[in-house]
This record gives structure tokens, C-alpha cells and sequence, in this order.
């Protein structure tokens, strides 16, 4: 049942809920791949249809965003004078919203039209708290009873945690890069970008910047996932002597520094000094460049202006969901200007990625995935560095549930032995 008056979700409610991201143009209609509509059968029932097979639906459309289910009914009525905006009018699972403050809190309560097993908790409060030393903070000084935790306090939380604490490490489906700009004058040359894939030493990087609570990664694609590779081509330490071949090939360093830019957090600025003193073994000088956030989130966007003629090198982190389709996706031609800053353009690659969506075998799907990861490496313009990790910590009161990659799942929290 829907919250209020609005009655039993109804697969009238499903083909109102997955077509209208079609219909509005939704920024993540791509989720839904080749979707042709929703027929309904019955008040239960339906058939949806695609044009062609898309593999994602099973591990993305269907579980995440777009595959939420929202009462038509409610949204029509909420929506006649304009946009619903932070009010939803109704809800269909365990909790629903009470009160949301941007860049305060989100407190949730139960709901009253909830018929299944009933919640752990009367209500649960989020607090959004984007620095994770003050979420940290918070924990100790006992404001919050679940937070991840840094990996530069892990070893010191492991050594001696707070009172009464569990604290645990998830693998990560985030995947970070050193990217360059194929389409930059100076980096144009590929012998000098493959002189900076081998000068750069991912083991040394991600010890120093993720405190060892971190693995070097093989490609964007993260282990345990369809498409996941074993190995990089070229290898996690690199290679000083392979690195002077390829200069020697470009004609030397480039005579003016190259820019590495990165966003404020902390770890990106440990990550390019160490990238810094890397490429200045091979006599490649670089300058840092510190963005906000947003200014960092347009840095390769055409739509922002000229900006990206200038980006040379980039330290760069995309999270993901769990098929492979959210990590490559961004990559292909169609992306150039948008969020390929790399300006990375493969045929084959586009291709693989088209071909990959329809593909029912998982083993045929991977070799089409670590194919198009083996071209994106062999263009000189990525070195993949680490997909992270996520450690976190709660309170022994409570029965933390959560999904693979860490990710709460609060609809399951239940007070502990309650």
C-alpha cells in the first residue's frame, strides 16, 4: 500500500513509474537501454519490452534509481501546480520521510501503511556529513551510531576502538585514475603518454595515499564483477628504464610543466605529489592545480567553454554499480566533452560496449569487458591506480546490515539481540 489515500501499488503504477523516465528526458534514462514501454495485463501484471536485449537491468535499472516504483496517482495529484520538489507525496516501504533539511539531517519514521515486517526502529536520523574525519568525530563524541571511517584512522580505530565498537572493511565498486587528455597539444604524443604510464609507480601511490588499506586495481572494473581482469599491461610498479624509451621517442620532457589537476580532498594531494616526483625521475615537471568541487566536476565538460583544451593530466574517481556496463560507459566516443576528459576514441571500444549490453553469457560478456579495458590502457591516456575500499564502524547496540561494497542498507538495521 501507498502512504495516505492513495491505495495498492498496481503494475499501472510500474508503467507510469518506468516510462516517465523516458518521457521527461530523466539525465539516467540511459538505465533503461533500449526500453520500448510497459504493457499492462492485469492489475498485477505486465510485460515490459526492450528493442534488444539489455543485460543491465538485472544488476542496475531494476534495483537503483529508475526502478523505483511511485504512485501515479500521487505524483499526477502533487504535481498538477509544478514540481513536488522535496515533498514526496507518498510512500510504499517500511519508512518513509518526516523531515529533510538540506545539509542537515534526513529524519525518516515509520510507516503507518507498512504491512510487512516491521522495521527496527521508530525512526531513523541521516546526517550528511561529506568530511569522514568530522564524521569520525562525530561517532566518538557519540552523535551518530554508524559511519565509515577513513583508511588513515583504520589502523589507529583497529589498535584501539571506541567503547563497545564493531569495525569492518568492505571491498569498494568506486574506481580511481590517472587520466590524460588525448586531445591536450603536448600529450597528443603517445610515446609520452606511455612514458608516464611506466614512470608512474601505483604500489607506492596507493600505499601513501590509502594508508595500505587499499589494493593497486587492474582496470576500472572491480574483482568480483563480470569483466574484471587479472592483470594490468602494464605492470602495478611500472618500469624507470621502458619509461626512458618511450620519452626518448617524444623527443624528451615536454619543455614547460605539465598540470595535474585534482580535486581538495586531502588524499588527491598526497596521490599528485607522489605522481610529481615520479615523472621528475624521468626530468617531466608538473604543477598541481587544487579545484573545488565543482569547479573540478566540469573540468573536461565542453558545455563549461574552453576549459578543457588546457587539461593535461587528471587524478579522477568514478563510483559504480555492479555491472560493468556503469563503469565503461562513460568512456565511448558519444562521451568525448561530457565525462570522457580524456577525449579516449575507439571504435572497437564502442563497439564492445554495444555489443557487451545484449550478451547473455557471462564468460563471452567479460572477454568483451577486459578487451575494451586492454584498449583503454593501450591508448596511453589511463593509469588505473585502486577501486579504494570502505571501512566502517557502528555501535554494538545495533545490527548493521549492509550491501557488499559497505553501502547501508537502512531498511534492515534492527537493534542488536531485539
Amino acid at each position: 500500500m501507498f502512504s495516505g489515500d492513495f491505495g495498492e501499488m498496481t503494475a499501472e503504477d510500474v508503467k507510469f513509474s518506468f516510462e516517465r523516465a523516458l518521457e521527461h528526458d530523466s539525465p539516467v534514462k540511459s538505465d533503461w537501454g533500449p526500453l520500448e514501454g510497459v504493457e499492462v495485463t492485469g492489475k498485477y501484471t505486465g510485460v515490459i519490452s526492450f528493442r534488444e536485449p539489455f543485460e543491465p537491468v538485472w544488476l542496475v535499472t531494476f534495483p537503483f534509481g529508475v526502478g523505483h516504483i511511485v504512485s501515479k496517482k500521487a505524483v499526477m495529484q502533487a504535481t498538477q501546480g509544478g514540481d513536488f520538489k522535496m515533498n514526496p507525496p507518498a510512500f510504499s516501504g517500511p519508512y518513509m520521510l518526516d523531515e529533510w533539511v538540506p545539509n542537515q539531517h534526513i529524519r525518516l519514521k515509520r510507516n503507518p501503511a507498512w504491512t510487512g515486517e516491521a522495521p527496527g526502529y521508530d525512526g531513523i536520523t541521516i546526517l550528511p556529513i561529506a568530511d569522514e574525519k568530522s564524521a569520525e568525530l562525530a561517532y566518538e563524541a557519540g552523535d551518530v551510531d554508524f559511519t565509515w571511517i577513513s583508511l588513515a584512522s583504520l589502523a589507529n580505530y583497529q589498535a584501539s576502538p571506541p567503547a563497545d565498537t564493531t569495525i569492518e572493511i568492505y571491498p569498494a565498486l568506486s574506481y580511481v585514475w590517472l587520466g590524460m587528455n588525448i586531445d591536450n597539444a603536448v600529450l597528443s604524443d603517445i610515446n609520452l603518454r606511455k612514458a608516464i604510464q611506466y614512470a608512474v609507480n601505483v604500489e607506492q601511490i596507493v600505499d601513501a595515499a590509502y594508508f595500505g588499506g587499499a589494493e593497486p586495481s587492474t582496470g576500472i572494473i572491480a574483482p568480483g564483477l563480470v569483466g574484471h581482469r587479472e592483470k594490468t599491461l602494464v605492470p602495478a610498479e611500472g618500469d624507470l628504464d621502458k619509461a626512458r624509451e618511450y620519452l626518448e621517442k617524444a623527443g624528451g620532457p615536454p619543455s614547460e610543466p605539465l598540470t595535474i589537476d585534482i580535486s581538495s580532498e586531502s588524499k588527491w594531494k598526497t596521490m599528485a605529489e607522489i605522481i610529481q616526483a615520479q615523472l621528475l625521475q624521468l626530468g617531466i615537471q608538473t604543477e598541481i592545480n587544487v579545484q573545488d568541487s565543482g569547479s573540478f566536476n566540469t573540468l573536461g565538460m565542453e558545455s563549461e567553454g574552453q576549459r578543457w583544451k588546457n587539461v593535461q593530466l587528471i587524478l579522477n574517481r568514478f563510483s559504480m554499480q555492479p555491472d560493468p556496463f556503469y563503469a565503461t560507459s562513460w568512456f565511448v566516443s558519444d562521451q568525448v566533452g561530457i565525462w570522457n576528459w580524456e577525449r579516449f576514441r575507439n571504435e572497437e571500444f564502442d563497439q564492445l560496449e554495444k555489443k557487451a549490453l545484449t550478451e547473455g553469457d557471462p564468460a563471452k560478456r567479460s572477454t568483451m569487458y577486459t578487451r575494451m579495458q586492454d584498449l583503454m590502457e593501450e591508448s596511453g591516456a589511463y593509469r588505473f591506480l585502486t577501486h579504494e575500499a570502505t571501512p566502517l564502524m557502528y555501535r554494538n547496540t545495533v545490527d548493521a546490515a549492509v550491501r557488499p561494497d559497505g553501502r547501508p542498507l537502512l531498511v534492515e538495521f534492527k537493534p542488536a539481540n531485539g
